[in-house]
């Protein structure tokens, strides 16, 4: 009689000693395709990709491709309600797969932004103000408030 009652407590053991574990995966995605990925940043691909993650929270993102604006946006990857406490103390045992997929539009330079004559004339534009601002010409009389402090050097011998 005193075995059967150790059979449901080895069963749980088993069970939680043999859970498990949440998959969690991350997809990123652009239009165009192929634009350098960078997640908090670090670099991590190349679009489409997959790859796991460890951490919920807010990502910084930048997504880069030649002949396109760099995107740097944040997103947010939440955690699904079955890994909220005091839910994950259950589920954590169950093999599930959590999943996020992120998308982003790259959308190509405006006229105004890739033309090289009027970058260089905008450039010409910012330098003559940055030449002609208000700046003082002497320096300011400002004393010190407090007096230097008048510490006694110590003799050491």
């Amino acid at each position: 009689m005193a075995k059967k009652r150790w059979i449901p407590w080895m069963v749980s053991l088993s069970l939680c000693g043999a859970g498990g574990c949440v998959h969690r995966t991350i997809t990123v995605n652009s239009d165009p395709p192929d634009a350098l990925v960078l997640l908090n940043d670090q670099e991590v691909g190349r679009t489409p990709f997959t790859r796991e993650f460890n951490w919920y929270g807010t990502y910084d993102v930048e997504v880069r491709k030649e002949g396109y604006q760099s995107l740097k946006t944040t997103a947010m990857v939440w955690a699904p309600w079955w890994q909220w406490v005091p839910f994950d103390l259950f589920t954590e045992a169950l093999p599930l797969e959590d999943h996020h997929e992120l998308s982003y539009k790259l959308t190509p330079p405006s006229p105004r932004q890739s033309d090289p004559e009027l970058l260089m004339r905008r450039g010409e534009q910012l330098r003559g103000e940055l030449m002609s601002s208000e700046r003082p010409t002497t320096q300011p009389t400002t004393k010190p408030t407090t007096k230097p402090s008048k510490a006694k050097k110590s003799k050491r011998g």
